[in-house]
């Protein structure tokens, strides 16, 4: 560790492990620059740990603080050191109060140790201090629950997201925030139109345009990305081209196929980190089993990739 901050895990030039700073030495390197390393050396397949009631019980496991404790443990064993991305679903730890989050602590130090970067699931947004606070919980170098990435709700307003968008700047973090969602509810929101008579009249084509100005001239990629969901079909109408990640669920359970992403995405597709949960971790606890389903969405994302 750096005597001057906690150590950045990602994947340097030598392979994965631990980089304290950019080449240059001048800071943090940022998200984006680890996370396009880590989807050309492992592919851009994310996992989700995603421990609730009934993959709990599908394991064999009680719903309990030692049930979730054992699932995570054998996610992150069987995958940290083979997937670029593990997304921890944080209210499935919440749900089990201090001691949920003690393990969700644990799971992230863990993961990435192992070389994955952890985007946490937390989708928080507010206003003011107190998206500060939400922020510094998964943003803040020494933070117990420090993450590579968070995902955040814009719809309080973009502006809102301020406090986030500065601390993930300062800490080498980023953020995916939430802006064509795969839940059919998002629509009403996402897809709705702004007053005025612009080609930004749709809230999600304007959440897009904010990311593209925020990630302007970073290389090789900006580390502020949106949530935009696989199973939505044809996205041409929408300009993807936000120079940062996009995280894409809806892979495996909820019907959409790696095949389908170059469909769906279009020229943006090698900016897609497609996200697969149940899709993997309906094999465990069975380790063995858990690799080889996420090698088989890695293998058929990369033909998605070439064949594109």
């Amino acid at each position: 560790m750096s005597e001057h901050g906690t150590r950045e895990q990602g994947v340097s030039e030598h392979g994965v492990g631990e980089v304290d700073v950019r080449v240059d030495g001048t800071g943090p390197e940022p998200f984006g620059a680890r996370l396009r390393r880590a989807m050309d050396e492992r592919g851009p397949l994310c996992v989700g740990i995603d421990p609730h009631a009934s993959l709990l019980a599908d394991w064999g496991l009680n719903d309990d603080v030692a049930g979730l404790e054992r699932f995570s443990r054998t996610v992150v064993e069987a995958l940290a050191d083979r997937v670029a991305v593990l997304k921890p679903q944080s209210a499935f730890f919440e749900r089990f109060g201090s001691r949920g989050v003690a393990v969700l602590e644990k799971s992230v130090e863990a993961a990435r140790e192992a070389g994955a970067l952890v985007v946490m699931d937390a989708k928080r947004g507010d206003i003011g201090s107190t998206m500060a606070a939400y922020a510094a919980a998964f943003l803040e170098k020494g933070s117990p629950l420090f993450s590579d990435a968070l995902t955040v709700s814009p719809y309080l307003g973009y502006g809102s997201l301020k406090p986030a968008v500065e601390l993930a700047r300062e800490s080498g973090s980023g953020l995916f925030v939430l802006a064509l969602t795969s839940n059919p509810e998002g629509a009403e929101v996402q897809h709705a139109v702004r007053p005025e008579d612009t080609a930004l009249r749709n809230v999600g084509a304007t959440m897009l345009a904010h990311l593209a100005e925020e990630n302007a001239g970073q290389t090789p990629m900006g580390s502020f990305g949106a949530v935009v969901g696989a199973t939505l079909g044809d996205l041409s109408a929408y300009d993807l081209g936000i120079n940062g990640p996009l995280l894409a669920p809806g892979v495996g359970a909820q019907g959409a196929t790696p095949a389908d992403l170059p469909r769906v995405f279009g020229a943006a597709l090698h900016q897609v980190v497609p996200n697969v949960s149940r899709g993997v971790l309906r094999h465990g606890p069975d380790i063995g089993a858990l690799r080889a389903s996420s090698d088989l969405f890695a293998a058929q994302i990369r033909a998605a990739l070439e064949s594109a």
